[in-house]
């Protein structure tokens, strides 16, 4: 019996109690200009009261040299403003090189840092483009953590970004 209850309580006490996960989309159009240049993209989450509770992506130039892409990173003005101007790029499994035109995908789960950290409430996922002789585009997905229910969310950029989706899963 004792052998029983032993197993039974290590299965709960190993399986983490918030085992959700976080899946990001972010498609960016191939813009029909004469002189295209990838575009920078931050990607982070929003507290109810606007301010930045984690980031989770950064994507610029890392190769120019004398680290000259971290001084655009600017030009993605509500990220700057509410987290980058606090970082120090690179940051190891945050910052990346700029991505072609397409959509890609971000996976994360409660191992993650900045959900890890995330208290329960309501949250709004937040994707911003900048782009060289471009446009800018902020666009905003409200979502709640943690999940109760599986959530497929999306939102369509106009100009400098396409369709957003947001997939949690409890």
């Amino acid at each position: 019996m004792r052998i029983q209850v032993s197993i039974a309580l290590t299965g709960l006490l190993s399986s983490p109690l918030l085992a959700a996960e976080m899946d990001v989309s972010v498609e960016l159009p191939r813009l029909p200009v004469a002189e295209y240049h990838r575009p920078y993209v931050a990607v982070w989450i929003e507290r109810k009261d606007q301010s930045a509770a984690g980031n989770l992506a950064v994507w610029y130039d890392v190769n120019k040299r004398d680290k000259e892409g971290t001084k655009w990173l600017k030009d993605l003005r509500q990220w700057w403003r509410k987290s980058g101007r606090e970082l120090n790029p690179p940051v190891d499994g945050l910052t990346s090189a700029t991505r072609p035109a397409g959509k890609h995908g971000l996976h994360f789960d409660t191992t993650t840092q900045v959900l890890k950290e995330l208290p329960p409430g309501e949250y709004r996922l937040a994707v911003e483009a900048a782009r060289e002789v471009g446009g800018r585009e902020l666009v905003y997905v409200p979502f709640e953590w943690p999940p109760k229910n599986a959530q497929q969310l999306q939102v369509q950029g106009k100009d400098e970004l396409g369709a957003i989706s947001l997939a949690i899963k409890p």
